[in-house]
């Protein structure tokens, strides 16, 4: 099957099947009736957007109010990087655990995160360029930030970083400076009600 489920419900990995020959490679990377019949899910793309990172920027931990919440399907076109998922949703059996994978141009792969969810990457390698398929336009005033190197998430950002040759961490300003996963628990600012952040992705 290839769409593999994460260990955080409402997450999975999608690895495509790749035609080559002598001219490069063919792929299918997004096809909404292929995600209907695998997972029973429906994926409205109301936005895309594009980054390219230096070697060792980190962007995120990233997620948006729920509801509506915005679920995001975010793939590697070029260069490499490892993509971080994290649950955020306090009612969650797996609130507050966190996962990543490698996702690259060469490896196809691509990520499916139901709304709820937050999201960060590490970039790999320079001017690696990421495209994100998402189930809602960008609201500023419902987007949220958790800081990536937030002590008590505890995301592996330094140890797999290290394999590729990453010796420090490029964060924005915002980033830096956004809260903390305690933080933002106090204050009530993590999406609640998971089983219907679960069930909107449908």
């Amino acid at each position: 099957m290839p769409f593999q489920p994460m260990g955080i419900q409402g997450a999975f990995v999608f690895t495509p099947v790749r035609h080559e020959d002598s001219r490069g490679h063919f792929q299918e990377s997004f096809k909404l009736s292929f995600l209907e019949k695998e997972l029973g899910l429906g994926f409205e793309v109301k936005q895309v957007n594009q980054s390219t990172s230096a070697k060792g920027v980190i962007r995120g931990i990233h997620f948006a109010d729920n509801p509506p919440g915005q679920a995001k399907y975010v793939s590697c076109l070029k260069g490499s990087i490892w993509d971080v998922v994290v649950d955020l949703r306090t009612e969650s059996p797996t609130f507050g655990k966190w996962e990543g994978v490698e996702v690259s141009a060469d490896n196809g792969k691509s990520v499916l995160i139901a709304e709820g969810l937050g999201h960060g990457f590490l970039s790999l390698e320079e001017g690696s360029v990421v495209s994100y398929l998402s189930s809602e336009e960008y609201s500023p005033k419902s987007e949220r930030q958790i800081n990536p190197l937030d002590k008590d998430l505890a995301i592996e950002f330094s140890s797999f970083g290290s394999n590729f040759g990453v010796e420090e961490f490029l964060l924005s300003d915002q980033d830096k400076k956004a809260q903390g996963f305690k933080e933002a628990l106090e204050f009530g600012l993590l999406p609640s009600n998971w089983k219907e952040a679960a069930r909107q992705l449908s």
